[in-house]
C-alpha cells in the first residue's frame, strides 16, 4: 500500500508546483531542487512599512535599537569614529617606517559554517569587521583606502538574491548599505578582485594591510593570495593589532553594554545556583544557566560553560558537563554570555548542599581573599603579568596558612610551588570577545577603559602529596569582570554573590 508521503509527492498537485524532476524535502532535498513558492509566500514587505535588512534596524527592530544606531547602543557616528582613528594609527606607522605609500586595507567578515550539508552552525561576525562596520552580514569585506583622514570607505556585500533569501533570510540591500553604515559606497563582493587591481593599477605604490597568516574568509582569502601573486612586490602588514589597540579602550557605549552583558551573567548564574540541588546534573546546569541568559536578552553563551562537579572542578577547561553532582560536592562554574556583541565571563563555585563544610570554606575563604587583594591592587594599574605574580606569591601564602606548603618554604621557590596549585593566567583582557584583543601584550600597564577579568583559583588534584587528604580532589576558582576607571577598578560582575554566607543563602533560598 502506498503510504501517505509517497502519494502526496506523486500527486498532479505537488507535482505542478516543481521546477525539475527531482523530488525533495525543504531540509534535505536529494538533488539542486527548485520549488518556487507562492508568490504570497515569497519574502515581501507590507505597503509602507520600512525594509527588511540582513541584520535588525531602528525601523524593524524598535525594542533593540534606537534611530541612528548600528547596532544596539552603538550609534553610526561612533563606527565612523573608529575607522577615522584606525587610519590614523596605520598612517602614523607608515610615516615612521618610511612607507609613503597609499594604503590599502582589507578587513574580512566572518563566513557561515556548516556543521553538515545546508544545516549552518550559529553566525558570529568578525570582531575586528563587526568593530569597524557594524555590519553583521556573513562573506563580506570592509575595504579602506587612502591617506590618514582622506579615506574611502568600501563594503562588499553579497548581491541580493530572492531564492537565497527565500531560505536564509533578507539580506542588507545594496543601495541602503551606505547610509546603514556610513561608508562611501558599497558593491557586490564578486567585484572585489576587479577593484583591488584596478587600486593597484591606479596607485603604483601602496601598503596592503590584510593579515594573509589568518585568514579568516576563504573566498576573500583566495581573491587576496591572487593579488599579492600578481602584485607581489608589494608590502603588506597585518591591520589586527591595530584595531585590537582600539578594541582595548571601551568608549561609554561599550562601557554600557559590557555592564549590562555582566549583570545578565551575573543574575543567570545567580538563579542558576538557586535552583541547584543534590543528584542535579551537570548538563541540567549548563542547560539552565543558558536558559537564564537568553531569557534575559542575551543571544548566546560567550563560550562553552565549564560545569564542573567535585574532583571535575580540576580539569581547568572541563565542558563535557554531562555527570551527576553528588552529595557534598562543591560546583565550579564557569560560564558567561554574549549580549549585542559584548561578552561577560564569570566563575562561581558553590556547595551542592547548600553549607560549605569546614575544609570547603577555608579553601573558599583562601581563594576569595587573594580574589580581593587583586582586584584592589589594580587601583595601581600594574601589569596583567605582575598581576599573576602577584596571585602567586599571596596563593603561596594562603596555603601555607592551609598547611599544604612548608612554612620553611623559600620566598623564591613560594610562587613556583603556588603556580603548580593554579597553573593559569590570573586574568585576560575582556571585551567583544572572551579572551579579547589577543595580540596585545599582558605586559602593558594597565589604564582607564580597559576591562579585565580577575580569577585565581587552587586546585587540588586527588594525587598531589602536598596536601592534606581532606583537601585532595577540591576545586575552587573565582572570576570577576573588572572595569579600570581613574577612580578605582569597578567590578561589573558584583550582583553575582561570591561571599560564603551569601551564597549559602542563595543556595538554600
Amino acid at each position: 500500500m502506498m503510504s501517505v508521503f509517497h502519494e502526496f509527492v506523486n500527486s498532479p498537485v505537488f507535482r505542478k508546483g516543481l521546477s525539475s524532476s527531482w523530488v525533495g524535502c525543504c531540509a534535505c532535498s536529494t538533488k539542486a531542487t527548485t520549488i518556487k513558492a507562492p508568490k504570497s509566500q515569497q519574502w515581501h514587505e507590507s505597503p509602507g512599512a520600512a525594509k527588511v535588512q540582513g541584520q535588525p534596524t531602528a525601523h524593524t527592530h524598535p525594542h533593540l535599537l534606537q534611530n541612528g544606531e548600528v547596532m544596539p547602543g552603538i550609534r553610526l557616528e561612533e563606527f565612523q569614529e573608529r575607522r577615522h582613528r584606525f587610519m590614523s594609527k596605520i598612517q602614523k606607522y607608515a610615516l615612521k617606517h618610511d612607507y609613503s605609500e597609499k594604503q590599502l586595507v582589507v578587513i574580512p567578515s566572518a563566513t557561515k559554517v556548516y556543521m553538515t550539508e545546508k544545516i549552518p552552525y550559529v553566525f558570529r561576525q568578525n570582531s575586528d569587521f563587526l568593530y569597524l562596520s557594524g555590519c553583521m552580514e556573513p562573506d563580506s569585506a570592509l575595504i579602506l583606502t587612502g591617506e590618514g583622514d582622506s579615506f574611502k570607505s568600501t563594503l562588499f556585500l553579497r548581491k541580493n538574491d530572492s531564492h537565497s533569501e527565500l531560505w536564509d533570510g533578507p539580506r542588507t540591500d545594496m543601495d541602503e548599505a551606505p547610509s546603514m553604515f556610513g561608508v562611501d559606497q558599497a558593491l557586490p563582493v564578486g567585484e572585489l578582485p576587479s577593484y583591488l587591481f584596478s587600486f593597484a593599477r591606479s596607485h603604483r605604490s601602496f601598503l596592503l594591510w590584510y593579515d594573509y597568516m589568518q585568514a579568516i574568509q576563504p573566498d576573500i582569502h583566495k581573491v587576496l593570495r591572487e593579488f599579492l601573486t600578481e602584485t607581489w612586490s608589494k608590502k603588506w602588514e597585518s591591520p589586527r593589532p591595530f584595531i585590537q589597540q582600539l578594541r582595548l579602550y571601551k568608549s561609554p557605549a561599550e562601557v554600557a553594554l559590557m555592564q549590562a552583558t555582566c549583570k545578565i551573567g551575573s543574575d543567570a548564574i545567580s538563579s542558576t545556583i538557586s535552583s541547584a540541588h543534590e543528584g542535579i546534573t551537570e548538563h541540567q546546569l549548563f542547560a539552565r544557566v543558558d536558559y537564564e541568559c537568553r531569557m534575559r536578552g542575551a543571544e548566546y553563551l560567550a563560550y562553552p560553560p565549564v560545569v564542573a562537579g567535585g574532583e571535575r572542578a580540576n580539569i581547568i577547561h572541563y565542558i563535557n558537563n554531562n555527570q551527576v553532582v553528588h552529595r557534598g560536592d562543591m560546583v565550579l562554574m564557569d560560564a558567561g554570555c554574549e549580549y549585542h556583541g559584548y561578552c561577560s565571563d564569570i566563575t562561581r563555585t558553590w556547595p551542592i548542599s547548600g553549607s560549605f563544610t569546614s575544609t570547603q570554606k577555608a579553601l573558599y575563604e583562601a581563594v576569595l581573599s587573594v580574589q580581593k587583594d587583586l582586584i584592589n591592587l589594580c587601583s595601581a594599574f600594574p601589569t596583567l603579568d605582575s598581576l599573576f605574580n602577584s596571585m602567586c606569591k599571596l596563593l603561596g601564602k594562603r596555603l601555607k596558612e592551609l598547611g599544604m606548603l612548608s612554612m620553611h618554604i623559600s620566598e623564591n621557590e613560594l610562587s613556583k610551588a603556588a603556580y603548580s596549585f593554579c597553573p593559569h593566567h590570573v586574568s585576560h583582557y575582556l571585551g567583544m570577545d572572551v579572551h579579547d584583543t589577543a595580540l596585545i601584550p599582558r605586559s602593558i600597564n594597565l589604564e582607564p577603559g580597559m576591562v579585565i577579568t580577575v580569577e585565581p583559583g587552587i586546585y587540588v588534584n586527588p594525587k598531589n602529596k602536598l596536601a592534606a587528604p581532606e583537601f585532595r580532589g577540591m576545586g575552587v576558582r573565582i572570576e570577576d569582570d573588572v572595569l579600570l576607571t581613574a577612580s578605582g577598578p569597578v567590578v561589573l560582575t558584583e550582583g553575582c554573590p561570591k561571599e560564603v554566607a551569601d551564597l549559602e543563602n542563595l543556595c538554600q533560598s
